[in-house]
């Protein structure tokens, strides 16, 4: 067999390829099997019948498209091995010579159009430079984290006041649509400010005492009339507020396992220190992302946008269709697909010019996050994605972030005051596991920064 190919596009090539008769002549005697298990001939057990008799009751020309729609595939999976393009779509296949019927010589001739990913140049990535927002953890930083502290051993206690910011209510609502009660719920609770259920809300209890009540128009978000706009009437039953434990060694002895309240705020500070470092470490990842995307040109397949286009629109999304498919939404979809298309194809670059390997326990670590963000246990989990042959796609996911990583490690990073931010705590070097790569290839002992996401 032999195979060509054309580029039309850069991102779509036309496979040529021809199958000589005798690669041909297999799939032919498989089809003769094939049809003879599809016939019935007197004097013949099914799957029996003589080639030379086939011909005669089906023709030679049956046996021969049979042979080639049975081996298309393959020979076109041959082709695309041999070329080693990476196609993105589906083929448009056309065949545009077949042997003759009636000879035993001839070939096979047929073209494949396919969308394929590009292919890159990279550029010269070490020492990006990136500006980040000065990032000093203060006193009113360790105040917050210390009152969010106290939060969580606040209790709650009822006052004679109205509702005010913060406040936490129990309340009874009802809906209606054009004087049609459509909707109702008693004794929910509620936190002012926090705009969890539903828009007008927050307006609405402010300043209301016990008993009393309001109304106001909202849209509705649940239920057979989500979407629509309804007058609803809310009453607050409880006005609340949270009493915070006073902050002392007591306080510091109960939440934590220090001594004292000194004790416990040096540590807040080295937390929100941390926290700082993070921020700037997102903020330039985020960066020296845009700066390779700035850096590399990448063409984009239509068949990629066009497929993520469909995949969000079917059937509304699970939404109202015609709310939700507008030209300014189609526009989003089609910018952010596109972007995450040129991001996967730097960073795989990226990945394969730095020889990244992802190491099992990489692996397992990044499935067990994404467990939590789904709120399932991490095994169930790895189960369903393994199941859904999903494993291949995480993979990828976690070479790509190391990727960047090793981007992110030789960049140049200042904050917005000129000083020079040090990213030590936020890249890490990796190659400390000592499970075998995924895919039986073994992580070398040099390998590249993998980013704390």
């Amino acid at each position: 067999m032999k195979s060509a190919v054309e580029n039309l596009t850069p991102t779509r090539v036309k496979l040529n390829v021809e199958v000589p008769f005798e690669e041909l002549k297999p799939s032919i005697d498989e089809a003769y099997k094939t049809v003879a298990s599809q016939i019935q001939v007197p004097g013949f057990r099914k799957g029996k019948v003589p080639s030379k008799l086939i011909d005669q009751r089906v023709g030679r020309g049956y046996v021969l498209e049979t042979a080639i729609n049975e081996g298309l595939n393959g020979w076109y999976q041959a082709a695309v091995q041999e070329s080693g393009i990476r196609p993105l779509s589906r083929p448009e296949v056309e065949i545009t010579e077949v042997p003759d019927p009636t000879s035993t010589d001839g070939e096979l001739k047929f073209h494949a159009e396919v969308d394929i990913r590009p292919e890159i140049e990279l550029p010269d990535y070490a020492g990006i430079k990136v500006e980040v927002a000065a990032a000093e953890s203060s006193d009113e930083d360790v105040d917050k984290a210390l009152d969010e502290l106290r939060g969580r051993f606040g209790t709650l206690k009822s006052v004679d006041r109205p509702a005010a910011d913060g406040d936490f209510l129990t309340i009874d609502i009802t809906a209606t649509i054009d004087g049609e009660d459509v909707d109702s719920a008693s004794g929910l609770s509620y936190q002012v400010g926090t705009e969890t259920m539903l828009e007008g809300l927050d307006e609405a209890v402010t300043g209301l005492s016990v008993d009393e009540d309001a109304l106001f128009e909202t849209t509705l978000v649940g239920g057979d009339h989500a979407g629509e706009s309804a007058q609803v009437k809310v009453v607050v039953k409880a006005v609340k507020e949270r009493e915070l434990p006073e902050a002392n060694d007591d306080f510091a002895q109960l939440a934590s396992e220090f001594d004292t309240l000194a004790e416990l705020r040096e540590d807040l500070a080295k937390q929100a220190a941390g926290s700082k470092v993070v921020e700037q470490g997102v903020e330039a990842r985020d960066k020296v992302l845009d700066k390779l995307v700035e850096l590399v040109e990448v063409p984009v397949p239509d068949s990629v946008v066009e497929e993520q286009l469909e995949a969000h629109f079917k059937e509304g999304n699970g939404h109202g269709e015609g709310e939700h498919d507008t030209e300014e939404h189609r526009e989003e979809v089609k910018a952010n697909t596109a972007r995450a298309f040129q991001n996967e194809v730097i960073l795989d670059a990226i990945a394969e010019k730095e020889e990244v390997n992802v190491s099992q326990a990489e692996l397992i670590d990044y499935i067990v996050s994404a467990a939590s963000q789904y709120g399932m246990d991490p095994n169930q989990f790895a189960q369903i994605i393994d199941q859904s042959g999903q494993v291949p796609m995480m993979v990828s996911e976690v070479r790509r972030r190391k990727a960047l990583a090793v981007v992110l490690g030789q960049a140049t990073v200042t904050d917005t005051a000129g000083k020079a931010v040090d990213l030590s705590d936020f890249v890490r070097p990796g190659g400390e596991e000592e499970a075998p790569a995924v895919e039986a290839e073994a992580s070398p002992s040099d390998d590249p920064a993998a980013v704390k996401f």
